[in-house]
């Protein structure tokens, strides 16, 4: 039962920033107006069709993360290995990605200025955290094995071809 709750504790982040705040905003947007909710048009469904997406592949990540990483996507319960498979092989930070596609597709879903607002703030609440936080801190846990992570998988735009690393590095655990 705790090994449940401990990974059900990753969707915390994904369903608030995925669903409940756009939930929240879309339902604030339509307070005093007439247009339906969804907006029935090609870029509605071209919304749903990416947030469907991104949606399948944050489920993905996530499976990856408690199998592969042994651990979860939440900094209060990291994983103990670490993940370079997967969408891993190919950007670094592909659940923040996935999360950004939910929220791009619910904006065009709803057509919703406050939900890409809240994309944008997502998205630069999140490359700080990255850059200034965890970051430093995947260095110092996995040490030269990041490193090589990160000269070759690049941030945020995903490289074509997934990388393999190193087979020494592989399966490497944090040092301590």
């Amino acid at each position: 039962m705790k090994n449940i709750l401990r990974h059900l504790s990753s969707l915390i982040a994904p369903l608030v920033m995925g669903f409940v705040l756009p939930y929240l905003i879309v339902r604030y947007e339509s307070w005093g107006f007439t247009r339906p909710l969804i907006v029935p048009t090609l870029a509605s469904i071209f919304g749903g069709v990416i947030a469907l997406g991104g949606l399948v592949l944050l489920a993905a990540i996530i499976r990856l993360f408690i199998r592969t990483g042994q651990g979860t996507i939440m900094p209060w319960d990291p994983s103990r290995r670490m993940v370079t498979a997967g969408l891993y092989a190919h950007v670094r930070n592909p659940m923040i990605s996935c999360v950004l596609l939910v929220q791009a597709g619910a904006a065009l879903l709803f057509a919703s200025g406050g939900i890409t607002l809240l994309a944008l703030l997502f998205f630069a609440v999140n490359w700080l955290y990255f850059i200034f936080s965890e970051e430093p801190g995947l260095e110092k846990r996995f040490g030269e094995a990041y490193r090589e992570y990160k000269r070759n998988v690049p941030r945020w735009i995903p490289r074509l071809t997934p990388w393999q690393p190193s087979a020494a590095r592989e399966d490497q655990d944090p040092p301590g």
